[in-house]
C-alpha cells in the first residue's frame, strides 16, 4: 500500500468514527454527557478528531501528487503521527467524558498531543525537503 492510500484509509476511517461520535455525543449520549458535565470534553475530542481526518485527506492528495524522496517519508510519518495522535487523545477523552477510562488513561491524552504536535512538524519538515525531479 503506498503512503498516500494510507493516508487516505486512514482519514477514511478516522472521518467515519469522528463523524460517528459526533452525532452520539449530540444525540443517544447527550443526557449522560450532561449528566457528568463532559460534554465540552466530548466535543473537544470530536473536533480534534475531524479536524485531523481533514488534514490526512489533504496530505493523501500531495501524496498522490507523486512526491517522494525525504518529503515523501516525512509525510508519510506526520500522517502516522496524526493517526495514533487521534486515536490516543481523542480516544481517551471519550473514555475519560463518558466515564469508562480507568484512572491511567488521563496522561494518555497529552501523549496524544504530542503525537498530534509531531505530525504537524513532519508535516511542516517535508513542505521544506529539498525538492525531487
Amino acid at each position: 500500500m503506498t503512503r498516500s492510500q494510507s493516508a487516505l484509509l486512514a482519514a477514511g476511517f478516522l472521518g467515519a468514527a469522528g463523524v460517528a461520535t459526533g452525532a452520539l455525543g449530540a444525540h443517544a449520549l447527550a443526557a449522560t454527557l450532561a449528566a457528568r458535565d463532559t460534554r465540552t470534553v466530548w466535543e473537544t475530542a470530536v473536533h480534534f478528531h475531524l479536524f485531523h481526518a481533514v488534514a490526512l485527506v489533504g496530505l493523501a492528495g500531495w501524496l498522490r501528487s507523486g512526491e517522494g524522496g525525504a518529503a515523501g517519508k516525512r509525510a508519510g510519518w506526520a500522517a502516522r503521527c496524526w493517526t495514533v495522535g487521534t486515536i490516543l487523545f481523542s480516544g481517551s477523552l471519550y473514555a475519560l467524558a463518558f466515564g469508562v477510562a480507568p484512572h491511567w488513561v488521563g496522561p494518555v491524552t497529552p501523549l496524544g498531543g504530542l503525537f498530534l504536535l509531531a505530525g504537524w512538524i513532519f508535516a511542516a519538515a517535508a513542505a521544506v525537503a529539498p525538492h525531487e525531479g
